[in-house]
């Protein structure tokens, strides 16, 4: 049954229209431009369709255009300076926290900028990097979702100015997400309000822009009023189909694995002006609006990075996640340049009668034996993980609590919404059933990472005192019940759980929540001071109240409601 689930979920931006298509883009460009000289600078962000874009511009007719691609160091020389961040690892790299001036070739850059100089008429440079190598009069950001430059790369898109158009999918990932976009949000946040227009090039020869003073408007909307982000699902090896019934997905889908509905660094927002939906990276209001999304003391402890993150794993008529294990603190930032890591658990949306989650180890197991286990099953294909691994039986509602270190996974027939700290992309793969994933590759399986960071001493008794059925009422009255639910005392995340009768109060208390619908038809989010528009989520989905939202009223819209909240401990004002 499809329960009213919004897949292009926006929110209305009352600051003019949005510019759509090429021919009435360059015109309001042109009207900017007018006085000469002048130095258009054109910055994209890695991923944009250059040989969508470029053509268009030349339509401007600049006496000097100057590619930033022809500015930097050879392939291999680029490839070669990333090494260190890279790693030989297929998955796995390290932060990098340079510029992208150091992939620059000095002689060019210094040609460019001569030819700048001589330039009386127009100069166009586009690329990323464009803003840094000369002053310009006019600044447009090409930008995209990070969704859609991964969907690029598996459609035989390179890595940005790299011909590795047939590489393995995972590897030009890792090199986006630990080099390039790093690189590219260091130039978006130097840029902010310099930048006079932003250009959504996220579907093909359909380009809208805005002024740079509507997007402040699109931050500043975002910032302060409950909103989503759009979500996007992806088939899995293991991968279920609940999602599809209640979701109101492609039928004809084999499987949805993954949804994320909740994770900025990865998802984009929809501003609608006008007839038009502006996509843009969720991460922007994260970067450019931290103290008003995160709240002062989420804004103090992880900068302008947002700290939670909600995703679905559907494993409904699927089979097994691979048993794994994420790194603690220590590891990962010794070994990977992460502050923080992915402490985690998983509430169960639903569950088939047979449902259960694999947590922690087997009292009086032993440890070496295990793991030589695992070595030889990669050559074997054959692994007794029930000798091992605590097997537990999983119910609707049930919430499991997943400190880093605790190996792990969701078994079949089970549909998880995952509450984490956001460095998803750092899981270390014990066992994977003997599978090949979707590409035909051998999924990566992280063995020996693992054993530097499996916490052996959370064994049955441990796993059964401290990370299943911890629930706990908090408050039960006539309009609501609040009962805490996690997460343990070792993860920053604080989860509580709401039955709203008729209507729940909430003071934010200047801290940031994530919320998901886990029961009932619908419910609307409103400010008892009018601050914002009455807010309408349904079943299913992943909602964000912002820190500046201040108090804000949840009421079922029939029936009751259950409401699943998360925030960090102690980042509510006292």
């Amino acid at each position: 049954m499809h329960h009213g689930y919004e897949k292009f979920p926006h929110l209305c931006i009352d600051a003019g229209e949005a510019v759509c298509g090429y021919k009435d883009i360059l015109e309001a460009i042109r009207q900017k431009i007018s006085n000469r000289p002048c130095v258009l600078a054109v910055e994209t962000y890695p991923g944009v369709r250059d040989d969508e874009v470029i053509p268009q511009l030349m339509r401007l007719k600049p006496n000097c255009f100057v590619d930033m691609r022809e500015l930097y160091l050879p392939e291999e020389d680029m490839t070669r300076h990333m090494e260190p961040w890279l790693t030989d690892d297929r998955v796995f790299g390290r932060w990098y926290y340079g510029g992208v001036e150091e992939f620059f070739e000095p002689v060019r850059v210094d040609e460019a900028r001569q030819a700048i100089a001589n330039c009386d008429d127009l100069t166009v440079v586009y690329g990323m990097g464009a803003t840094l190598i000369s002053d310009f009069d006019c600044c447009v950001y090409c930008d995209l979702a990070r969704w859609e430059i991964q969907q690029r790369y598996r459609a035989g898109m390179g890595n940005y100015n790299c011909s590795n158009y047939d590489e393995d999918t995972l590897r030009k990932y890792k090199r986006g997400y630990f080099v390039e976009w790093r690189m590219a949000d260091r130039i978006k946040r130097e840029l902010g309000s310099k930048v006079d227009f932003v250009l959504d090039t996220n579907k093909a020869d359909e380009p809208k822009m805005i002024t740079g003073e509507q997007f402040s408007k699109v931050i500043e909307t975002f910032s302060t009023q409950p909103f989503r982000l759009v979500p996007y699902f992806d088939p899995g090896v293991w991968g279920g189909q609940w999602m599809k019934e209640h979701l109101g997905l492609n039928p004809e889908a084999d499987n949805y694995a993954w949804s994320f509905d909740g994770v900025p660094e990865e998802n984009s927002i929809l501003a609608r002006f006008g007839d038009a939906d502006v996509e843009l990276p969720a991460i922007d209001v994260v970067f450019f609006a931290p103290q008003q999304l995160l709240g002062e003391r989420n804004y103090a402890r992880f900068g302008a990075e947002f700290p939670i993150r909600f995703d679905f794993l559907d494993t409904m008529g699927g089979g097994n996640l691979s048993l794994q294990v994420h790194p603690v603190t220590d590891y990962i930032r010794r070994t990977f340049g992460m502050s923080y890591t992915q402490d985690e658990s998983y509430y169960i949306l639903d569950a088939g009668e047979d449902a259960c989650v694999y947590l922690g180890v087997r009292e009086g197991m032993d440890s070496m034996a295990m793991l030589d286990s695992l070595r030889e099953a990669q050559q074997t294909g054959l692994f007794d993980a029930e000798a091992y691994v605590n097997k537990l039986p999983a119910r609707k509602h049930d919430h499991f609590l997943i400190p880093a270190g605790t190996i792990h996974c969701s078994g079949a027939n089970a549909m998880v919404l995952e509450i984490s700290a956001t460095p998803y992309i750092f899981t270390f793969k014990l066992w994977d059933w003997g599978r090949v994933g979707l590409d035909g590759l051998p999924r990566p399986i992280n063995i020996e990472h693992g054993a530097q960071v499996i916490q052996w001493d959370r064994d049955t008794r441990w796993v059964k005192e401290n990370l299943v059925g911890r629930v706990r009422c908090v408050y039960d009255g006539a309009d609501y019940t609040e009962e805490a639910t996690g997460l343990h005392e070792l993860e920053f995340i604080e989860t509580r759980r709401y039955t709203v009768r008729t209507q729940l109060e909430l003071d934010l208390q200047g801290a940031l929540s994530v919320c998901n619908l886990v029961d009932g038809q619908a419910a609307v989010v409103t400010s008892p001071t009018g601050a914002f528009a009455p807010f309408e989520v349904h079943y299913a989905e992943t909602f964000i109240l912002p820190a500046a939202a201040g108090k804000v009223c949840i009421q079922p819209l029939e029936g009751e409601v259950k409401v699943l909240r998360a925030y960090v401990r102690g980042s509510q004002a006292v």
